[in-house]
């Protein structure tokens, strides 16, 4: 006679608790990290220090800022999220050409507004958000559609 598979019998409980997680913000010392890497690419290129990757880490928090802002968390306007494309699109013009990663007074006010509220953002937005923001971040990178998915109300 064939033998049944064992299965766990914990399968419920752990989904409950996945499920549970999502809806909770992420763990603060991962939030923490993750903002102080912002804020340091946001001074290396604030001093005139800066790199491309810091530039890219400024792009990437500003996408993912407006993401989660038309989640409902957070606020990012359209005109904000331009203003910082057109920011960072001379930074890398410039650094491209002359190897100086540098953002300027204005756009280092813009881009510490954005960080500042990415920061409140990843204290405080649920799991599932950050996922979503984060997988349409890799789409948009990817040059995939990256809109939200139309998600059922019930």
């Amino acid at each position: 006679m064939a033998q049944p598979i064992p299965l766990s019998r914990h399968t419920g409980a752990a989904r409950a608790r996945h499920a549970k997680a999502m809806l909770l913000p992420i763990a603060r010392r991962t939030a923490d990290d993750l903002a102080l890497r912002v804020h340091l690419a946001l001074d290396a290129l604030r001093r005139g220090v800066g790199s491309m990757t810091d530039a890219q880490t400024l792009t990437q928090t500003m996408l993912l800022t407006g993401f989660l802002a038309e989640s409902g968390f957070g606020s990012a306007t359209g005109e904000q999220v331009g203003a910082a494309e057109r920011v960072v699109s001379a930074v890398f013009d410039i650094g491209r050409e002359t190897g100086e990663w540098r953002l300027d007074d204005a756009g280092f006010a813009l881009f510490a507004t954005i960080a500042t509220n990415y920061d409140k953002q990843l204290h405080s937005a649920p799991l599932w958000a950050i996922t979503d923001a984060s997988e349409r971040l890799d789409r948009f990178t990817a040059g995939m559609p990256h809109q939200a998915p139309v998600r059922k109300r019930a």
